[in-house]
């Protein structure tokens, strides 16, 4: 046997899971509230000692941590066209496990700069031009930036040939030159800049913010949560040598303040009346919705969805839904203790699946032309996607996961939501994924196999 401690610094709890490597199994799981205001250690001693009372004493040859305590990893990213650099600037800045709180698009104005200002970023990632093209916008940008009162670590991923220059305006800044995230029109390129934005949060961010205070009961902390979650997504749907993963999946993660959404897929257009509207969007794809939560964020499942939606969900009276959603808004440790409750908290992970998965899936419009009927596809279409991963504590806990799990997948309602057609459900019940994504980074081939054990899988969908 031989154990590697795994653990998940959360904004909420410590997760701890231990696994032995050389048998590929889970050898218990456990958790404890994160400790983040005094010292993190605490709350990781505690997770460790209900992990003990699973397992036993263990003498862990490896630990490794991932973590979005203390806010997570809190980005902005600046673009040119809002519908191409501006979009590839926050497609890189999600993959590599950020929280986007805003993209902009063209020149900063002085309100936007106030609310840079205002929010403090950990990192910036400044964009804007294919390589050769427009360099107006992103050396504006950058003299706006050279304004701001603190330092911030920027990184600059846009055009090549502006690139220097932007560098010298910002000055003694924290700069970091990445290749352009769009060096052509329509042409992603964002892993290199993802690997920089990974690296500034190993090195300052973890620091910044006091989680290397663990460093005496971890190796490290050696990437961001949800960067860890996409990683272990990337495995499970791909594989790793000869072992094959299970093919393109769609993952929902849905929390108490937001809503995590994972596709692993091309996206290509079914057919070849369908043409390409916007960037081609990556293959392994994140998209974080920060107003849908079932606690913090609970009021921002009632707007997308409405009352009337929510209603017919749960059962409960229409006039009721608003009462009751503000009262959880306002009890956010709130576990429901009767009927009423449990139903509309069932209603509200509905509608929260729903609402972040359309989001995350392409769309589909019709188009008429003079050569006929034409579809604009923006976005990935997921019909073809054969797996959805659902995580989280309000979706591993629930009582009909599955059934909330089913809201995830294509709606005839709704036709131009391009959402996976049939589906079986897969259930993360011991809330392992983003601890295999740690596990993957040394031991990969366990990882995959933990995950195809420990995943369960509850039926197809159609």
């Amino acid at each position: 046997m031989k154990p590697v401690l795994l653990v998940d610094f959360g904004s909420t709890n410590t997760k701890v899971t231990a696994v032995d490597v050389e048998n590929c199994c889970i050898l218990g799981t456990a958790a404890a509230y994160t400790t983040v205001e005094t010292d993190i250690n605490e709350g990781l001693h505690n997770a460790l000692k209900i992990l003990e009372k699973t397992t036993g004493r263990l003498e862990f040859e490896e630990r490794y941590a991932c973590s979005s305590a203390a806010g997570g990893l809190k980005m902005i990213s600046i673009g040119l066209v809002p519908e191409l650099t501006a979009q590839a600037s926050r497609e890189a800045s999600l993959g590599a496990g950020a929280k986007v709180w805003k993209t902009y698009s063209f020149n900063l104005t002085k309100g936007d700069m106030k609310e840079i200002e205002a929010y403090h970023p950990d990192i910036i990632l400044l964009t804007g031009g294919t390589d050769g093209g427009n360099a107006e916008c992103i050396l504006y940008n950058a003299r706006m930036l050279s304004e701001l009162s603190y330092d911030c670590p920027i990184v600059l991923a846009g055009n090549r040939c502006a690139a220097d220059e932007c560098a010298e305006i910002l000055g003694d800044r924290s700069v970091f030159i990445c290749e352009n995230v769009m060096p052509r029109l329509g042409e992603l390129n964002i892993e290199p800049t993802q690997k920089q934005i990974r690296e500034i949060f190993l090195k300052r961010i973890v620091q910044g913010k006091g989680l290397s205070e663990a460093s005496d009961l971890v190796s490290g902390i050696i990437m961001p949560t949800p960067s860890a979650m996409l990683t272990a997504m990337e495995l499970l749907s791909d594989g790793w040598e000869d072992s094959q993963g299970i093919g393109e999946l769609v993952g929902v993660d849905l929390g108490g303040a937001t809503t995590d959404v994972y596709s692993i897929a091309e996206g290509n257009p079914a057919n070849m009346a369908t043409v390409m509207k916007g960037i081609q969007e990556p293959y392994a794809k994140r998209s974080v919705e920060g107003d849908i939560g079932m606690r913090y964020s609970v009021e921002g499942i009632l707007e997308a969805a409405g009352d009337r939606k929510l209603a017919k969900l749960s059962g409960l009276n229409r006039q009721k839904i608003p009462e009751l959603v503000q009262f959880l808004a306002e009890h956010t440790d709130y576990i429901p203790d009767c009927e009423e409750m449990e139903k509309l908290d069932f209603a509200l992970a509905c509608a929260a699946v729903e609402t972040a998965v359309a989001r995350h899936a392409g769309t589909l419009e019709q188009v008429y032309t003079p050569c006929g009927l034409t579809f604009l596809q923006s976005g990935k279409d997921l019909r073809r996607v054969k797996n959805v991963v659902v995580t989280g504590g309000a979706l591993i806990h629930a009582k009909h996961t599955e059934e909330i799990a089913a809201h995830a997948l294509f709606d005839e309602s709704t036709p131009g939501s391009l959402r996976p057609e049939n589906a079986r459900i897969l259930i993360d019940r011991k809330y392992i994924l983003a601890a295999m994504g740690l596990l993957s980074q040394h031991y990969p081939q366990a990882a995959l196999e933990i995950m195809k054990k420990e995943i369960a899988y509850y039926g197809h969908k159609e």
